[in-house]
């Protein structure tokens, strides 16, 4: 046998081996889906929506579940999920899977306690009680995931050129951060630290349509990483430099006047805060100078003409993304001066302002625009690819367990 033959083979072996290890998740866009994470779930009512289920207890199948059927799962003492259908205990289990029968099968979630809004999703649900409240984890295929995450983010009533354009930035952001939750066993949860995943698909099916039709596209950097993807709602007028809000520089998140938002309801806001709690901020926190006579005229008077990351420049050491999370602010992107006992905030945009800014990117697809040119006017010099499977081997370590 050859040099080259030996190499060959070699190679087609390590690659076999890597395909058989390969997690199932990965082929097939499976993703796994921490819901519910805004409360502690302990009695939770699950109804099949369409299609239908297997109740899998541990082990064996403890029930089976058509269209309009229920079960009712609930912690105990032991830290097991006590199942429940129409009043009959089924059983105590470490681990209950829900699981469908076909790729369209939808779950109603109903949570009893504490008592919250009924949500649906697609695709299966795995149940366990670790620490005395359910995890509940949305095994979800990649579509409809982002079907869900993009009407969560993006609302109702858009061009299908915006939802596209969502679902991109969506699937890149996704992908990127795909082991954020590693460590709870998941790999995404459903909270806008995340992206917001609140539901299914449910009331803009054009969605879809734009989900299907970017199937597999996301940003990469010049050296084929993938971006991040950053939105938020509303910019002011200009975008913000990465390194205002997260002490990092990146080249494709650099400041820039964008006027396709500044006529939107959020492109202007104003809020009044009595100037004690404005000065006891600012003394009792940073140290602010207000014994100093310059200093002290200027505490309530601040003026941003263009972006800035300081409260009266670096020299004070104050960040504005401070200010804006003490008195909940909607931007950095503010001036102020004194009235009476209050100091007036009056501020430009909604969000962090740092990558695309929604109501610009909505206003650019009424007017006609590609999606690709809204992508790349956002994030400048990215690349926009399509991946294939074994682009995942770059981008998705091993996913959660399978079950």
């Amino acid at each position: 046998m050859t040099y080259t033959t030996r190499t060959f083979v070699k190679m087609r072996t390590i690659l076999c081996i890597l395909i058989l290890f390969m997690p199932v998740s990965v082929w097939l866009q499976t993703m796994q889906i921490g819901v519910l994470r805004n409360q502690k779930t302990t009695k939770i009512e699950i109804k099949v929506v369409r299609g239908s289920y297997k109740v899998i207890g541990d082990d064996f199948t403890a029930a089976e579940l058509e269209a309009g059927q229920s079960i009712v799962l609930e912690t105990n003492t032991k830290n097991r999920v006590r199942t429940t259908m129409k009043g009959q205990v089924l059983g105590n289990f470490n681990k209950v899977i829900i699981r469908g029968t076909l790729k369209g099968d939808i779950l109603e979630l109903k949570s009893i306690s504490p008592s919250a809004k009924v949500c649906e999703y697609h695709g299966d649900l795995v149940v366990t009680n670790p620490l005395s409240d359910l995890k509940l984890i949305n095994h979800v295929s990649m579509e409809h995931y982002l079907s869900g995450v993009v009407e969560c983010e993006g609302g109702t009533g858009h061009t299908e050129t915006y939802y596209m354009v969502q679902a991109i930035m969506s699937r890149t952001y996704a992908l990127k951060y795909i082991d954020k939750h590693k460590n709870d066993g998941f790999q995404l949860c459903d909270q806008v630290h995340c992206q917001a995943y609140h539901h299914r698909q449910m009331r803009t099916p054009l969605i879809n349509q734009a989900v299907t039709q970017t199937d597999g596209m996301v940003m990469v950097d010049e050296k084929n990483r993938l971006i991040d993807a950053f939105f938020y709602a509303n910019c002011g007028g200009e975008t913000c430099d990465a390194s205002h809000v997260w002490n990092t520089s990146i080249p494709y998140l650099k400041p820039f006047k964008d006027t396709f938002c500044i006529k939107t309801a959020q492109a202007r806001w104003s809020k009044k805060i009595p100037k004690q709690d404005w000065v006891n901020f600012l003394v009792n926190n940073y140290d602010y100078p207000i014994y100093d006579s310059v200093y002290r005229e200027k505490i309530f008077h601040f003026v941003q003409e263009n972006r800035l990351a300081f409260f009266h420049g670096p020299e004070l050491g104050i960040p504005l993304r401070d200010i804006r999370h003490e008195f909940k602010l909607k931007s950095t992107f503010f001036s102020c001066y004194e009235h009476e006992d209050h100091v007036i905030l009056e501020g430009f945009g909604y969000g962090h302002g740092v990558g695309l800014c929604q109501e610009g990117a909505m206003e650019m697809a009424r007017r006609g625009y590609h999606f690709t040119q809204i992508l790349r006017y956002y994030f400048p010099g990215i690349i926009i690819r399509v991946l294939e499977k074994s682009d995942y081997f770059q981008h998705v370590e091993k996913s959660p367990e399978d079950f």
